[in-house]
């Protein structure tokens, strides 16, 4: 439960730290850490208002979406404590969890017959295609790796394995899960958060016709899947069996510099022209995969002839 509750919390001062990296970076003053929470609040407080051409729909997915990264938040485990829904493979209900979240939205910008935001959503199911082999081989890894198939079983026996090379997989498992979460979450170099042009734009192109409360449901639950993957970087880097005070201190320290990543990416680095996402994509996927290989070199569970 404390991992739950450190993770909403977290995810009122995430995207304003992205921001403010954003801003110090370029040599700007820029809004407060909180400015994003007032823009919540501040869309809370309007009315949705919907187009004739959408359905039924198109008004359930904001709260369907965020109801499923919620749902997802449970499965999640802090320190030496089991998630508030553990069991084998539960990091497949996982996946799906925010998939069904994601198909929601995918269809609710289909429904509105925009060309734009169907032009989104095609992009959106697609990237999210192919990057979910890289999240399932890397799971795949560590449960190899620990002998558990459930988030909270790989996490409690990760370094207590007794291997030399567990510093090696934290690395690999840390790096890939930031190059997931910003695929996800559709940022650089995948996609431009703060981009106008609508032809490059795909999760901004697809909740274009949303507004008011349901827009606020829509960014919190964007806000909550990033810091969700930065709590999985936090189990992938940090021991379970450490001190509680330190283990919420180490995660509040992860989430902050996960969000400093993320803002200094993108300040430095352009985002990718859209027909050369699927090659950044895949090689991620193949990266993951020799990442896998690699451990079972390491472990002795593959043997060269």
């Amino acid at each position: 439960m404390i991992g739950f509750v450190l993770t909403c919390i977290t995810a009122f001062f995430f995207p304003g730290l992205i921001v403010k990296t954003k801003s110090i970076a370029s040599g700007r003053k820029g809004p407060g850490i909180l400015q994003p929470v007032k823009d919540i609040v501040l869309l809370m407080r309007k009315g949705s208002v919907f187009s004739k051409t959408t359905g039924f729909i198109f008004q359930i997915a904001p709260v369907v979406t965020l109801s499923c990264v919620l749902c997802a938040l449970l499965v999640i485990p802090f320190a030496n404590q089991k998630a508030i829904i553990s069991f084998e493979g539960d990091f497949i209900f996982f996946a799906y969890l925010l998939a069904l979240g994601k198909f929601f939205a995918i269809i609710a910008a289909l429904d509105t017959g925009s060309s734009f935001e169907g032009m989104g959503a095609n992009r959106e199911a697609f990237f999210s295609m192919l990057v979910e082999p890289a999240f399932f081989i890397l799971l795949a890894t560590l449960a190899m790796f620990t002998g558990y198939t459930s988030f909270s079983g790989i996490f409690r026996h990760f370094f207590i394995t007794g291997n030399h090379y567990v510093l090696v997989y934290s690395v690999i498992g840390f790096y890939i899960l930031i190059q997931i979460a910003m695929i996800e979450s559709s940022r650089i170099p995948v996609d431009d958060p703060k981009t106008h042009l609508e032809l490059t734009m795909i999760h901004e192109v697809m909740i274009l016709d949303n507004s008011g409360f349901d827009k606020a449901l829509i960014h919190i639950g964007s806000y909550l899947k990033f810091v969700i993957y930065g709590a999985l970087m936090y189990n992938v880097i940090v021991p379970a069996g450490w001190n509680r005070f330190l283990q919420i201190a180490l995660f509040l320290m992860v989430q902050v510099a996960f969000a400093v990543i993320v803002g200094l990416i993108e300040s430095f680095r352009a985002r990718n022209k859209m027909n050369k996402n699927p090659k950044f994509i895949l090689a991620l996927s193949a990266i993951t995969w020799l990442a896998f290989i690699i451990i079972l070199l390491l472990t002795d569970k593959l043997i060269l002839a």
